[in-house]
């Protein structure tokens, strides 16, 4: 037999099998760029939705009191829902396990109150509530009076109570609320809620 292929058509053709592999390393290089980048648009995009959905959702409760009458105010500031997990009352630092007691703490036996919960209450965006109106041994709201001695004492005594609230958004977020009437208000971030202990506000 014999061959028809001449040494210059052999020679030829190894440059050109070399130009088709380094080719080829080209394109899955280029494929694998786009694919990098597809999934990085995905990935930016799925977060920025998610910030969107979490800014539609974001609650911000603020503990504060007033006194004409005398009243503690829970509300929710912010455009989602608060899911009130656990909270704790303090006064002079010393934890109550309801308004009953924190009364009596300040202004000793034998004085009302008017009383909402705020343990594992859904507070709507926008919603405001009295959780705690003091009132006098005849039931009477503490109206600014300046010449009443109990007004006095109670627009005084109301500084010592302090509060901790832990809530969370319908996505899982979760913060704590630190209230005062001595200090300015905090709100950090937390990862979970604490349990319910001994030490927990029960209303």
């Amino acid at each position: 037999m014999i061959d028809t292929h001449s040494v210059g058509d052999m020679i030829g053709a190894v440059p050109e099998e070399k130009e088709t592999r380094r080719a080829s390393r080209y394109d899955a290089v280029i494929a694998t760029l786009v694919g990098l980048c597809a999934l990085c648009v995905s990935a930016y995009t799925a977060h920025v939705q998610r910030q969107q959905v979490r800014a539609a959702v974001w609650p911000i409760l603020e503990f504060d009191s007033a006194n004409g009458p005398i009243h503690f105010i829970l509300a929710n500031k912010g455009v989602g829902p608060a899911i009130i997990r656990h909270v704790v009352v303090r006064v002079d630092g010393q934890p109550v396990r309801n308004w009953r007691e924190a009364v009596e703490r300040i202004l000793g036996p034998g004085y009302l109150a008017s009383e909402s919960d705020m343990s594992f209450h859904v507070f709507a965006a926008g919603e405001s509530r009295t959780v705690f109106t003091p009132r006098d041994p005849e039931n009477n709201p503490l109206n600014f009076d300046k010449s009443n001695p109990l007004w006095v004492k109670m627009n005084k005594e109301r500084l010592r109570v302090s509060v901790e609230i832990c809530y969370c958004s319908t996505l899982g977020e979760c913060w704590t609320l630190r209230a005062s009437g001595l200090e300015p208000s905090t709100t950090t971030e937390t990862r979970h809620c604490p349990t319910p202990s001994a030490t927990s506000f029960q209303q």
